[in-house]
Protein backbone atom coordinates (compact mmCIF):
# COMPACT_ATOMS: atom_id res chain seq x y z
CA UNK A 1 0.00 0.00 0.00
CA UNK A 2 1.21 3.51 -0.77
CA UNK A 3 1.07 6.06 1.78
CA UNK A 4 2.01 10.04 1.44
CA UNK A 5 1.90 13.04 3.56
CA UNK A 6 -0.30 15.82 3.53
CA UNK A 7 1.85 18.78 2.28
CA UNK A 8 -1.07 21.62 2.42
CA UNK A 9 -1.66 22.84 6.11
CA UNK A 10 -5.48 21.37 5.29
CA UNK A 11 -6.03 18.91 2.66
CA UNK A 12 -10.34 18.42 2.24
CA UNK A 13 -11.85 14.59 1.37
CA UNK A 14 -13.91 14.36 -0.59
CA UNK A 15 -16.88 12.21 -1.49
CA UNK A 16 -16.18 12.02 -4.83
CA UNK A 17 -13.70 12.58 -7.40
CA UNK A 18 -13.98 15.80 -8.18
CA UNK A 19 -13.85 19.58 -6.66
CA UNK A 20 -17.18 20.17 -6.50
CA UNK A 21 -17.97 17.32 -4.89
CA UNK A 22 -18.58 17.30 -1.04
CA UNK A 23 -16.53 17.91 1.38
CA UNK A 24 -16.39 14.81 3.89
CA UNK A 25 -13.47 15.43 5.90
CA UNK A 26 -9.86 16.72 6.24
CA UNK A 27 -6.68 15.67 6.51
CA UNK A 28 -3.69 18.31 8.16
CA UNK A 29 0.03 18.92 7.32
CA UNK A 30 2.16 16.25 8.05
CA UNK A 31 -0.22 13.33 8.69
CA UNK A 32 -0.59 10.30 6.48
CA UNK A 33 -2.66 8.58 4.36
CA UNK A 34 -2.69 5.11 2.67
CA UNK A 35 -3.77 5.32 -1.27
CA UNK A 36 -6.39 2.82 -2.14
CA UNK A 37 -6.89 4.00 -5.63
CA UNK A 38 -5.82 5.96 -8.21
CA UNK A 39 -8.08 8.31 -10.75
CA UNK A 40 -6.34 10.30 -13.12
CA UNK A 41 -5.59 13.71 -10.78
CA UNK A 42 -7.62 12.05 -7.87
CA UNK A 43 -6.31 9.77 -5.27
CA UNK A 44 -8.72 7.54 -2.75
CA UNK A 45 -7.30 7.41 0.60
CA UNK A 46 -7.88 6.23 3.90
CA UNK A 47 -6.88 8.45 6.43
CA UNK A 48 -5.04 7.55 9.98
CA UNK A 49 -8.20 7.50 11.29
CA UNK A 50 -9.64 4.65 9.08
CA UNK A 51 -11.99 7.30 7.33
CA UNK A 52 -11.80 7.01 3.60
CA UNK A 53 -12.58 9.74 0.66
CA UNK A 54 -10.95 11.15 -2.27
CA UNK A 55 -8.43 13.78 -2.34
CA UNK A 56 -6.16 15.70 -5.20
CA UNK A 57 -2.67 14.53 -5.71
CA UNK A 58 -1.81 18.51 -5.61
CA UNK A 59 -2.16 18.23 -1.69
CA UNK A 60 0.34 15.68 -0.78
CA UNK A 61 3.78 13.86 -1.35
CA UNK A 62 5.73 10.89 -1.25
CA UNK A 63 5.87 9.95 2.31
CA UNK A 64 9.13 7.77 1.62
CA UNK A 65 11.46 10.87 2.44
CA UNK A 66 13.25 11.42 5.75
CA UNK A 67 13.80 13.92 7.64
CA UNK A 68 16.94 15.83 7.82
CA UNK A 69 20.19 15.25 9.96
CA UNK A 70 19.38 16.15 13.59
CA UNK A 71 15.51 16.63 12.87
CA UNK A 72 14.58 13.42 14.10
CA UNK A 73 11.48 14.65 16.52
CA UNK A 74 8.40 16.28 15.03
CA UNK A 75 7.07 19.82 16.08
CA UNK A 76 3.34 19.06 16.72
CA UNK A 77 1.61 22.87 15.47
CA UNK A 78 -1.13 23.86 18.47
CA UNK A 79 -1.83 27.04 15.59
CA UNK A 80 1.80 28.55 14.61
CA UNK A 81 3.44 29.85 11.75
CA UNK A 82 6.51 28.25 10.42
CA UNK A 83 9.25 29.37 7.90
CA UNK A 84 10.81 26.23 5.34
CA UNK A 85 14.81 26.70 5.45
CA UNK A 86 14.88 25.45 2.30
CA UNK A 87 12.65 28.04 0.53
CA UNK A 88 12.32 30.47 2.71
CA UNK A 89 8.37 30.75 2.73
CA UNK A 90 6.15 31.02 5.78
CA UNK A 91 2.45 29.17 6.56
CA UNK A 92 -0.01 29.25 8.57
CA UNK A 93 -0.46 25.77 10.43
CA UNK A 94 -3.87 24.93 12.15
CA UNK A 95 -3.83 23.05 15.83
CA UNK A 96 -3.16 19.43 15.02
CA UNK A 97 -0.77 19.89 11.71
CA UNK A 98 3.04 18.36 11.98
CA UNK A 99 5.69 20.69 10.71
CA UNK A 100 7.64 19.43 7.69
CA UNK A 101 11.15 18.28 8.29
CA UNK A 102 12.44 21.04 6.50
CA UNK A 103 10.24 23.87 8.97
CA UNK A 104 10.87 25.70 11.76
CA UNK A 105 8.85 27.71 13.97
CA UNK A 106 8.15 31.23 13.83
CA UNK A 107 5.30 31.98 15.61
CA UNK A 108 2.76 31.34 17.81
CA UNK A 109 2.46 27.78 19.85
CA UNK A 110 4.07 25.13 18.95
CA UNK A 111 5.51 21.85 21.10
CA UNK A 112 7.89 19.33 20.70
CA UNK A 113 6.49 15.79 20.06
CA UNK A 114 8.05 14.55 22.97
CA UNK A 115 6.71 16.97 25.58
CA UNK A 116 2.53 16.59 24.03
CA UNK A 117 1.86 14.12 26.37
CA UNK A 118 2.83 16.30 29.23
CA UNK A 119 1.23 19.35 27.29
CA UNK A 120 -2.06 17.29 26.82
CA UNK A 121 -2.40 14.46 29.97
CA UNK A 122 -4.73 11.73 29.00
CA UNK A 123 -7.21 12.78 31.96
CA UNK A 124 -10.53 13.59 31.60
CA UNK A 125 -10.70 17.25 33.25
CA UNK A 126 -7.78 18.45 30.66
CA UNK A 127 -9.33 17.01 27.42
CA UNK A 128 -12.44 19.27 28.42
CA UNK A 129 -10.26 21.64 28.86
CA UNK A 130 -8.42 21.37 25.89
CA UNK A 131 -12.46 21.18 23.88
CA UNK A 132 -12.92 24.81 25.55
CA UNK A 133 -9.67 26.56 25.18
CA UNK A 134 -8.05 25.40 21.68
CA UNK A 135 -11.35 25.67 20.00
CA UNK A 136 -12.59 29.01 21.40
CA UNK A 137 -14.80 30.42 18.85
CA UNK A 138 -14.44 28.01 16.07
CA UNK A 139 -16.87 28.88 12.76
CA UNK A 140 -18.89 25.57 11.89
CA UNK A 141 -17.71 23.85 8.71
CA UNK A 142 -19.06 20.55 7.73
CA UNK A 143 -16.06 17.99 7.42
CA UNK A 144 -13.67 20.37 9.51
CA UNK A 145 -11.28 18.94 12.25
CA UNK A 146 -9.06 22.44 13.22
CA UNK A 147 -9.82 25.78 14.99
CA UNK A 148 -9.98 27.12 11.32
CA UNK A 149 -13.65 25.53 11.19
CA UNK A 150 -14.74 22.01 12.28
CA UNK A 151 -17.96 20.24 12.97
CA UNK A 152 -19.30 18.56 16.00
CA UNK A 153 -17.44 15.06 15.52
CA UNK A 154 -14.49 17.11 14.30
CA UNK A 155 -14.30 18.49 17.39
CA UNK A 156 -14.52 15.59 19.69
CA UNK A 157 -11.92 14.01 17.27
CA UNK A 158 -9.55 15.80 17.15
CA UNK A 159 -9.53 17.23 21.11
CA UNK A 160 -9.30 13.58 22.01
CA UNK A 161 -6.34 12.96 19.50
CA UNK A 162 -4.55 15.55 20.94
CA UNK A 163 -4.81 13.60 24.14
CA UNK A 164 -3.41 10.91 22.61
CA UNK A 165 -6.95 8.70 22.28
CA UNK A 166 -8.04 7.48 18.85
CA UNK A 167 -11.84 8.34 18.02
CA UNK A 168 -13.93 7.82 14.82
CA UNK A 169 -14.45 10.01 12.65
CA UNK A 170 -18.22 10.39 12.44
CA UNK A 171 -20.40 11.17 15.34
CA UNK A 172 -22.72 7.70 14.74
CA UNK A 173 -18.76 5.96 14.66
CA UNK A 174 -18.13 8.04 18.32
CA UNK A 175 -21.36 6.43 19.87
CA UNK A 176 -20.34 3.14 19.59
CA UNK A 177 -17.09 3.67 21.48
CA UNK A 178 -16.60 3.50 25.45
CA UNK A 179 -19.06 2.92 27.76
CA UNK A 180 -22.60 4.04 28.81
CA UNK A 181 -22.29 7.11 30.87
CA UNK A 182 -26.42 6.76 31.76
CA UNK A 183 -29.00 9.51 30.48
CA UNK A 184 -29.24 12.01 33.40
CA UNK A 185 -27.21 15.28 32.36
CA UNK A 186 -26.46 15.34 36.53
CA UNK A 187 -24.28 12.21 36.38
CA UNK A 188 -22.30 13.12 33.76
CA UNK A 189 -18.32 13.77 33.91
CA UNK A 190 -16.39 15.67 32.05
CA UNK A 191 -15.09 13.97 28.88
CA UNK A 192 -18.23 12.28 28.43
CA UNK A 193 -19.67 12.21 24.78
CA UNK A 194 -23.28 13.31 24.76
CA UNK A 195 -25.30 12.07 21.66
CA UNK A 196 -28.12 13.25 19.93
CA UNK A 197 -30.48 12.77 16.82
CA UNK A 198 -32.70 14.74 14.53
CA UNK A 199 -33.94 11.83 12.91
CA UNK A 200 -36.98 9.57 12.89
CA UNK A 201 -34.68 6.56 13.64
CA UNK A 202 -32.57 7.94 16.07
CA UNK A 203 -29.53 7.82 14.26
CA UNK A 204 -26.74 9.96 15.90
CA UNK A 205 -26.34 13.31 14.39
CA UNK A 206 -24.65 15.39 16.87
CA UNK A 207 -21.77 15.28 19.43
CA UNK A 208 -20.75 17.46 22.24
CA UNK A 209 -18.15 17.23 25.06
CA UNK A 210 -19.37 17.20 28.27
CA UNK A 211 -17.88 19.99 31.13
CA UNK A 212 -19.96 18.61 34.13
CA UNK A 213 -22.00 20.22 36.31
CA UNK A 214 -24.67 20.07 33.56
CA UNK A 215 -22.59 21.86 30.94
CA UNK A 216 -21.53 21.03 27.59
CA UNK A 217 -18.86 21.79 24.76
CA UNK A 218 -19.80 21.44 21.08
CA UNK A 219 -19.56 22.34 17.63
CA UNK A 220 -23.33 23.57 16.06
CA UNK A 221 -24.65 24.67 13.13
CA UNK A 222 -27.56 26.26 15.18
CA UNK A 223 -24.99 27.82 17.11
CA UNK A 224 -22.93 28.76 13.96
CA UNK A 225 -20.18 27.19 15.55
CA UNK A 226 -18.47 27.08 19.42
CA UNK A 227 -20.65 27.24 22.01
CA UNK A 228 -20.80 26.07 25.61
CA UNK A 229 -24.23 25.35 26.88
CA UNK A 230 -25.76 24.94 30.39
CA UNK A 231 -28.32 21.82 29.81
CA UNK A 232 -30.43 22.66 32.41
CA UNK A 233 -31.36 26.18 31.31
CA UNK A 234 -34.89 24.91 30.52
CA UNK A 235 -35.57 28.57 29.51
CA UNK A 236 -33.28 28.65 26.61
CA UNK A 237 -35.41 27.40 23.84
CA UNK A 238 -31.91 26.34 21.65
CA UNK A 239 -31.03 24.05 24.92
CA UNK A 240 -34.33 22.41 25.25
CA UNK A 241 -34.75 21.67 21.74
CA UNK A 242 -31.26 19.88 21.59
CA UNK A 243 -32.63 18.16 25.10
CA UNK A 244 -35.56 16.58 23.37
CA UNK A 245 -33.06 14.71 21.04
CA UNK A 246 -30.63 13.34 23.43
CA UNK A 247 -30.04 9.52 23.01
CA UNK A 248 -27.14 8.28 25.33
CA UNK A 249 -24.13 9.48 26.75
CA UNK A 250 -20.56 7.65 26.15
CA UNK A 251 -17.73 7.59 28.54
CA UNK A 252 -14.45 6.83 26.79
CA UNK A 253 -11.57 4.71 28.62
CA UNK A 254 -8.47 6.67 29.45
Amino acid sequence: MTVVVVRASIAPMHAEARVSSPHTSQRLAGHTVEVLEAAADWLRVRGEDGYEGWMHRGYVVDGSDSSPPGRSRRTLSLGCTARDTATGSSRALPLGAWLAPTETFVSGSAIDDQTRAATFPRNAGAIARTAVQRFAGTPYQWGGVSPWGADCSGLTQTTFWLHGIALPRDAWQQAEAGDDAGTRAASWQPADLLFFSDRPDKRITHVGISLGDSRMVHLALGRGGYAVERLDATDDAYVAALMARFVLARRIRL
